[in-house]
Order: structure tokens, then C-alpha cells, then sequence
């Protein structure tokens, strides 16, 4: 089974910026694309950033310039560096990871971690 955890949140000032990162942990799997989506509250889930395994990636019109998607594919990691925050960027943070194990192919999900954003 592949599981997914995410770090690196907490409470920071407008302006600042935050790193998250997700692992990935299992056995014989590999990972195509992994990505970092966010819930604020009372909204629903939105996409922020994704990269394949080959490295190309996709961002959210919101935080174009400011946040930067990148992965580890030896140590199947996926981080984002979170730059110029604001205060609507509060919400719960978390990591996808789509691929494959020997038997089935996996969409699977981490247990998030809250990022706040102080004016």
C-alpha cells in the first residue's frame, strides 16, 4: 500500500513563505504525477500545482510567480515553495500522487497540513 505525508505547514505572516513536502512511501510502485491542491474553508478542493515524473508542470492562474512545484523522483517526493503568501492561501494543503503498483493503478491522497496566513 502507498502512503502519502505531508510537512512543512504552519503560520506565517503575509509576504512570507513556507515549504511543504510530501513523501511517498510503499514497495514496488512508481509514480507518474504528483501535485499539491488546497481546501480553504467552506470552499471546495482546488488544484494548485502538479508535476509529472518527467518533470512538466502545471499551476493555478492564483499562484503563478509565486509558488514553485518541484519532485525528488529517486526519494518520490513532491515539494512546494511558497512565496509572497497571502492571507487567501490559508487552507488545508494537500498532496496527490497518481501511479502504479505491481497489481493496480493508485489515485491516492495525504492527510493534509494547514497552512495559515496572518495579514
Amino acid at each position: 500500500q502507498v502512503q502519502l505525508v505531508e510537512s512543512g505547514g504552519g503560520l506565517v505572516q503575509a509576504g512570507g513563505s513556507l515549504r511543504l513536502s510530501c513523501a511517498a512511501s510503499g514497495s514496488d510502485f512508481s509514480i507518474n504525477a504528483m501535485g499539491w491542491y488546497r481546501q480553504a474553508p467552506g470552499k471546495q478542493r482546488e488544484l494548485v500545482a502538479t508535476i509529472t515524473s518527467g518533470g512538466s508542470t502545471t499551476y493555478a492562474d492564483f499562484v503563478k510567480g509565486r509558488f514553485t512545484i518541484s519532485r525528488d523522483n529517486a526519494k518520490n517526493m513532491v515539494y512546494v515553495e511558497m512565496n509572497s503568501l497571502k492571507p487567501e492561501d490559508t487552507g488545508v494543503y494537500y498532496c496527490n500522487a497518481m501511479g502504479k503498483t505491481t497489481f493496480r493503478l493508485f489515485d491516492i491522497w495525504g492527510q493534509g497540513t494547514q497552512v495559515t496566513v496572518s495579514s
